[in-house]
């Protein structure tokens, strides 16, 4: 092995955020540097100590500066590893009483966690100043005076020094960072990527309309104003390690000050930030502070919906517009993003004709939603995200363009919004007569656009039916958001009230499993009965619409009834028993029997908002299965609702509807008292209903009447059965 040092040009790798290799090399070529191989987020490099210094200093995109000592094949176990950490002259490099960190990267196969290497290349390094008549030095894992560097890649050992200590892309500035902040550096690469330094240096303006906490503003106005991004910076790594030259080290942080305080001055372009969160506006204002910058940048409170272009640059023919808006990473969000990147190109189309816009984002498909064609394209990371830098040319202001307001849709979109407008116009007069407020407008009567969209009130509950391999992805993600920036349009509801989950094939209860945590349910009302929903937070929002009319045939049957309800999930259907049809009155009592502790909360919350008498009206939680083994009494009315298929860990056995319920039925009939009627209903699609029931026991298949018009275009979706025993009949 041979430990690398000159006293003129030294060894080093300088790391960065993936994707941005070249333009680091490039920048490092600027500063004095000689770059070498490029690497996955790295680059090698030679260089003096100064130009080190000068890196550490002004370099925009690096995350941290090595100095390397070592390098060795072939290092595949503890023993190697420790070996080679030793044969560096750690005297050098390490200064008495200085306490150290090891930062390690890599595996091998004996070398499993980045711990577990870090202590065995301490190790290493206690050996040699050991044997060379040094005290161990102190380990500080947190802030230590020294960090060392170990990366272990397919054998391949680099050790060195870590010239940076923090990663340098925190420039010091940033302590309030508001929501999803970009990285320092990472907003600097898209600024060069975006053409920035040049139109900084003619002057032009930046606007970054959606600026939260102000970082791609913050280091627009360093570039423009020549401001070193380390400038702000305590302390660097190399303040710890023996080789530091202070006096140089002050000669050209003194040549920094200088710079930034004329680049404050002589700096021509104007930077624009809006907001319309008054927390991130606040945190913007802080940062810039904070930076030295607060008089370059401009900070205004106003929604996209608003955006205007600022005054003072109405003359101005060319600029950059630059924003990172949010990615939409949970579906549930997508309705108001497809809507915000819309109104982002129409606002820029509007207020600024001829100029750039740069957009950052990790969901390209939403890009899309801009309507402008992108000229560039880059692929970046942010954290863990594959994201794409999108550069776009706005039109110059007498160019055709749709009218504000009235963006183009697709002949897809257009004939998707027509089917709308037609189901909506069919169940008009029924939607008057029924009065009903929540209810099914489509369920994928367009193959291409896979949706069904049920409306609870002014909120929409979109579901997409997840695409068959032989569809593709991307084309299906393109119509799903074609159907999103229609859908608020034609049915004239505010984006935020449009809520998207993905419908697939479920086993056991993930029907009930938590998609989050919103906690935001609202009141229905469905006839007399009110309920609760929650449109986000599970699959399935509490109340199966196409139900309802099993719901209110139960409600006509209960009068003055014993009524069981089995499986019943948030007791919608014991409401309307209960309740009743008219002056009838509903059941005299009832029994609902579930499993889960969730649902059977959300019951007692319904009974609650419909005032039934909890001593009348139990709720139990059990299986349904083991209850009516051993439950005893009689019901004048039962309802039977059992899921398709469950292997829930509660439950004593797996239940597949198709196979198991005639034994349910069986038992559900053993607690029917003569003349009463067990409803049994599921929504396995397929299913046939077991022969012998029907010689046992009388039984009316009704399903066919149990479809309101909004759910006849799926006479399949759920099966209905009125049973009673024979000698009732």
């Amino acid at each position: 092995m041979t430990e690398l040092h000159c006293p003129d040009s030294l060894d080093f790798l300088a790391t960065c955020p993936r994707g941005i290799e070249l333009l680091l090399a490039d920048e490092l070529a600027a500063l004095g540097a000689v770059p070498g191989k490029t690497t996955v987020a790295g680059v090698h490099l030679r260089a003096s100590l100064e130009s080190a210094y000068r890196i550490c200093l002004w370099s925009r995109l690096a995350n941290r500066l090595v100095l390397c000592l070592a390098q060795e094949e072939g290092i595949e176990t503890p023993e190697a590893l420790r070996t080679a950490a030793a044969a560096i002259d750690w005297r050098r490099h390490i200064a008495p009483g200085v306490t150290l960190a090891v930062d390690f990267h890599g595996r091998a196969d004996a070398i499993r966690h980045t711990r577990f290497g870090a202590q065995t290349v301490k190790d290493g390094v206690v050996d040699r100043l050991h044997a060379e008549g040094r005290t161990r030095p102190d380990v500080d894992t947190r802030q230590p005076d020294l960090r060392l560097y170990a990366h272990l890649h397919r054998g391949r050992l680099i050790l060195g020094v870590d010239l940076s200590g923090d990663s340098l892309h925190r420039r010091g500035y940033r302590r309030d960072v508001g929501h999803a902040p970009l990285k320092e550096n990472l907003a600097a690469a898209l600024l060069v990527r975006a053409g920035w330094p040049a139109l900084a240096r003619e002057g032009a303006p930046l606007v970054d309309p959606l600026c939260g906490a102000g970082t791609l503003l913050i280091e627009a106005a360093m570039m423009a104003a020549d401001i070193a991004p380390g400038l702000a910076r305590e302390r660097f790594g190399f303040h710890g390690w023996a080789g530091h030259d202070e006096h140089s080290w002050r000669e050209l942080h003194r040549e920094a000050e200088a710079r930034a305080s004329i680049g404050r001055k002589r700096c021509r372009s104007r930077l624009v930030g809006f907001d319309e969160s008054p927390p991130a506006l606040a945190a913007a204002k802080a940062n810039a502070m904070r930076a030295g910058v607060p008089a370059l940048i401009e900070l205004e409170g106003a929604s996209l919906a608003g955006l205007e272009r600022p005054a003072g640059l109405a003359d101005t023919p060319r600029g950059l517009v630059m924003t990172n808006p949010p990615y939409g990473e949970r579906l549930g969000e997508l309705p108001e993003l497809v809507r915000l990147y819309a109104q982002l190109g129409e606002r820029v189309k509007m207020a600024f004709p001829g100029w750039l816009l740069a957009v950052f984002t990790a969901n390209p498909d939403l890009g899309h939603r801009i309507g402008l064609r992108a000229r560039k394209q880059y692929s970046l990371r942010n954290g863990p995200l594959e994201a794409k830098l999108l550069l776009m040319a706005i039109p110059e202001a007498d160019e055709s363009r749709p009218e504000e307001g009235a963006p183009s849709r697709s002949n897809g979109a257009q004939m998707f919004a027509n089917r709308l407008e037609k189901n909506r116009r069919r169940l008009k007069k029924w939607l008057k007569k029924s009065g009903e407020s929540c209810y099914r407008l489509y369920d994928a009567d367009m193959p291409e656009y896979a949706l069904a969209i049920d409306l609870y009130g002014d909120r929409v509950h979109v579901q997409e039916y997840a695409a068959p391999k032989s569809i593709d992805a991307a084309q299906a993600q393109k119509r799903l958001f074609e159907a999103l920036g229609v859908i608020p349009d034609v049915l004239g509801v505010d984006p935020g009230k449009v809520v998207v989950k993905r419908r697939e094939r479920q086993s056991g209860k993930e029907q009930y499993r938590k998609q989050a945590a919103s906690g935001e349910r609202f009141e229905v009302h469905e006839g007399s009965a009110r309920l609760w929903v929650n449109l986000r937070d599970y699959l399935d929002t509490g109340l199966f619409l196409d139900h309802r009319p099993v719901r209110r045939l139960l409600g006509e049957m209960a009068a003055g009834k014993r009524f069981l309800n089995l499986f019943c999930y948030t007791g919608a259907a014991t409401v309307q028993a209960a309740l009743g049809a008219g002056e009838q009155g509903g059941a005299s009592e009832s029994v609902s029997v579930d499993l889960s502790n969730t649902y059977l909360d959300w019951a007692r919350d319904n009974f609650a908002l419909n005032r039934l008498d909890p001593a009348r009206h139990r709720l139990v939680r059990d299986d349904c299965l083991r209850w009516l083994e051993t439950a005893g009494g009689e019901f004048d009315l039962i309802f039977l609702d059992p899921p398709t298929f469950s292997n829930s860990k509660k439950m004593a056995d797996t239940l597949d509807v198709q196979r198991d319920h005639g034994r349910l039925v069986r038992l559900a009939m053993a607690r029917l008292a003569p003349g009463g009627t067990l409803v049994f209903s599921n929504n396995q699609r397929r299913f046939t209903l077991d022969e012998d029931l029907a010689e046992q026991f009388h039984v009316k298949d009704i399903s066919a009447k149990t479809f309101d018009p909004d759910f006849q275009r799926r006479p399949d979706l759920h099966h209905c059965f009125l049973i009673r025993h024979r000698e009732d009949a």
